[in-house]
């Protein structure tokens, strides 16, 4: 092959990688939805998202639908698998603006700690709790989490809540729901898990 050819493949090769970077998975793009049903007809759900918009979610035959009950700081133990999100504070560091205590079966589900889109500022952290102390403006849990650490202020105004399992019976128009979906590239949403809203307890993430 002649130089040029060479340098011309070369050149395709590296703008095909971004754009296969770029590229939504074959099974769809990560989505999440926030906002309340309107509509439960057999598998597809109509919400009406924070937007405004209403978004037709299909879900999967056998989708788990959790549900939050109230905790308290108290039931944080060193040991547990927490989720939280969190907003960076003028002290530069993360306060929680709600923590979900998993149940054991669910460890190291979403671990790590990513950009989040509750607020534009928002973290999520999957972890586990290390030490426990305490600070002017709450209490501070040191998590870990598989190629990090962080620390999360968790103040006594932050709801912490536990999951449990709950089902489709909930979906009725005006619970508050949070979807966790997938959008194919056809443009369709679909659904295998979602927390929905129950005795007035609703989704905080």
């Amino acid at each position: 092959m002649r130089p040029f050819s060479l340098l011309a493949a070369a050149l395709a090769g590296l703008i095909a990688v971004p754009a296969l970077a770029q590229a939504p998975p074959p099974d769809g793009t990560p989505t999440r939805i926030r906002g309340t049903a309107e509509k439960l007809d057999g598998s597809t759900l109509v919400v009406k998202s924070r937007d405004g918009s209403s978004v037709t979610i299909t879900l999967a035959e056998k989708v788990a639908v959790a549900v939050l009950v109230k905790k308290s700081l108290a039931d944080i133990k060193p040991g547990d698998y927490v989720a939280s999100t969190a907003v960076k504070g003028t002290d530069g560091k993360l306060h929680s603006v709600e923590v979900r205590i998993f149940p054991e079966a669910q460890r190291g589900v979403g671990e790590g700690q990513r950009p989040w889109d509750l607020t534009p500022d928002s973290v999520m952290t999957n972890a586990t709790v290390g030490t426990i102390t305490q600070a002017p403006s709450g209490q501070v849990l040191h998590v870990t989490y598989k190629g990090g650490e962080s620390e999360l202020i968790v103040g006594p105004e932050c709801p912490v809540l536990g999951n449990a399992d709950g089902d489709t019976s909930l979906l009725k128009p005006g619970a508050a729901v949070f979807v966790i979906a997938l959008k194919k590239p056809d443009g369709t949403v679909t659904s295998a898990r979602l927390y929905a809203e129950k005795d007035g307890i609703k989704p905080p993430m």
